[in-house]
């Protein structure tokens, strides 16, 4: 049960934003653009990204609606998004991405944990400036997503199913799509 009377029972952080719609769009603006907009990482990477930090954050909502939203858009489904939650080192996704992947743990952490060190072994596996600008802003913004969510106590539903439904609309209509907000939210 959430923290504060809500008015909704909708999951996560759609009704957080249900209940406040005027923090929901600029927030819904962001997960869109960072989630989907113009990038050289894949929709399915970018929601990997999301997918690791909210696991790293123990935010079962977060991580369990945006693994659904990485497994539809990523071509190998599910499988990394497992292995990337368990050990990103030992998964099977490539070397760049591994390198960005420890760039958001490093942020997860701290901000001011990212060292040149990090940096230069993303640049070292392909990595662009612009992908690890979005990395370190996926990663932060995700645990801002996640506090949220986990801050006010929203429902998180138990069943996978849900989450896979969320997931549909998500990739067919994007963050954007309802007036309160995204249809399964950035969280």
């Amino acid at each position: 049960m959430a923290h504060i009377p809500l008015g909704n029972d909708l999951p996560g952080i759609t009704s957080l934003f249900r209940y406040r719609p005027e923090t929901a769009r600029p927030l819904s603006e962001l997960a869109e653009v960072l989630l989907r907009g113009e990038s050289s990482l894949s929709r399915g990477e970018r929601e990997l990204i999301a997918a690791y930090v909210s696991a790293q954050n123990d935010c079962r909502y977060c991580y369990s609606s945006h693994a659904a939203l990485a497994a539809a858009q990523l071509p190998e489904g599910t499988e990394p998004v497992g292995q990337v939650c368990a050990d990103p080192s030992s998964s099977s996704i490539s070397a760049k991405m591994k390198a960005l992947l420890e760039i958001a743990a490093v942020v997860r952490e701290s901000g001011k944990s990212v060292s040149d060190k990090h940096v230069a072994a993303a640049r070292a596996e392909g990595a662009t400036d612009v992908e690890i600008h979005d990395v370190v802003l996926i990663a932060a913004a995700f645990c801002m997503f996640n506090r949220y969510v986990d801050g006010l106590a929203a429902f998180t539903p138990d069943d996978p199913a849900a989450y896979e439904l969320m997931a549909e609309r998500v990739v067919r209509s994007g963050y954007l799509s309802s007036p309160a907000g995204p249809a399964a939210g950035p969280a």
